[in-house]
């Protein structure tokens, strides 16, 4: 099949179409380099330049101050669940529990000190968000660490917490650069990139200068945000290809508008598939409260697991692939993340309207 379908899959994510052309483009040999971005050396001018266009382009998007590092690591999002507490618990932390992913971060971090549950949406099966003013800390605490979007679950914040002088850790792999962010907010924000900034293999993190000088000392080498600040994140091999295809997707996004045309575009087609199911008298089930409803994940039930598999099935017969929620709570899931085309939406839109009347 060399026909493009549409891919709802939570991750590895659709990319845009022209960083995947250019990227093919510059597979066999960059322009003027005589060589394949595959096998450039992490040491060479070229990919130091590649680097820091990758940055540039990110700083300019996100309006990120020039007291924060971007730095490129490995190992996913899950990593970054150990390595900031190895870095950043002293005494005790606060965790909001507010999903799937939340749950592993306070799982991690419980291996290094005390974990403070701020706030837990499990009794009610992660349906909302919490508001602000139930994010009141009672103590003092290290760091607060939230999670912008619950990809399983299909919720989101839907604006910056503040936590004053609290400093705020956030895990933003599936939201990332879907919406403008309050960056001064945070004093870190991390996210594996293969949902909304590019392929898999890289994890980003944007971490605040001051935040260096609270860091344990003695730490292995790989687990130190210093060695990566201080290397420009080259003191080992880094992902090459996936930072190069990084920037590529952010200078995509620049020509798209920046982040304000994305986040409109994004709330359009999230509305097209939140207004099917809520038209659908019960017959399609949202998990998300109203107020929290992810606009990268829409997440929702049928009425039993032999229709939804009956859905996912057509679905995919008709080029609407990646629909089955994830293993731990089943039902159906379409991540629509920024290169996700609003003709796919319209697509799946089609496509529920037509099941639920031959049902």
């Amino acid at each position: 099949m060399t026909e493009r379908i549409f891919n709802f899959s939570a991750g590895p994510a659709v990319l845009p179409e022209p960083v995947l052309a250019q990227a093919q483009r510059d597979l066999m040999a960059l322009p003027g380099v005589g060589m394949s971005v595959l096998e450039i050396s992490h040491r060479s001018k070229t990919f130091e330049a590649i680097l820091a266009d990758a940055k540039q382009s990110l700083k300019q998007l996100l309006k990120l101050p020039d007291n924060y590092h971007i730095l490129f690591l490995q190992g996913g999002a899950s990593l970054q669940f150990s390595m900031l507490a190895l870095n950043f618990l002293h005494q005790n932390a606060a965790y909001v529990q507010s999903g799937s992913w939340a749950s592993k971060a306070m799982s991690e971090a419980k291996r290094e000190g005390q974990v403070d549950v701020l706030w837990s949406g499990k009794s009610d099966k992660y349906v909302r968000m919490p508001a602000q003013a139930e994010l009141a800390l009672h103590s003092a605490v290290d760091y607060v660490h939230i999670t912008s979007n619950e990809t399983i679950e299909g919720i989101a914040f839907q604006s910056d917490p503040d936590f004053g002088d609290v400093p705020l850790f956030c895990d933003a792999s599936s939201d990332i650069l879907s919406r403008p962010l309050e960056i001064e907010k945070y004093a870190m924000i991390y996210a594996g990139t293969q949902k909304n900034i590019g392929p898999a293999g890289a994890t980003l993190v944007l971490l605040r200068d001051d935040q260096l000088s609270r860091a344990k000392s003695g730490l292995h080498t790989m687990l130190d945000y210093r060695t990566f600040t201080e290397s420009d994140s080259l003191y080992n091999t880094p992902p090459v290809f996936t930072i190069y295809c990084v920037g590529l997707v952010a200078r995509w996004l620049l020509e798209q508008g920046g982040l304000e045309s994305m986040y409109q575009r994004n709330r359009a087609k999230a509305a097209k598939l939140y207004d099917v199911i809520d038209a659908s008298s019960g017959f399609y089930s949202g998990h998300a409260a109203a107020d929290s409803r992810s606009l990268m994940n829409v997440t929702f039930r049928l009425a039993n697991e032999e229709l939804e598999s009956r859905f996912v099935k057509e679905a995919q017969a008709l080029g609407l692939d990646g629909l089955k929620g994830h293993r731990s709570v089943g039902g159906i899931r379409a991540s629509i993340y920024n290169a996700f085309p609003e003709a796919g939406v319209d697509a799946l839109v089609s496509f529920m309207k037509d099941f639920q009347s031959r049902v």
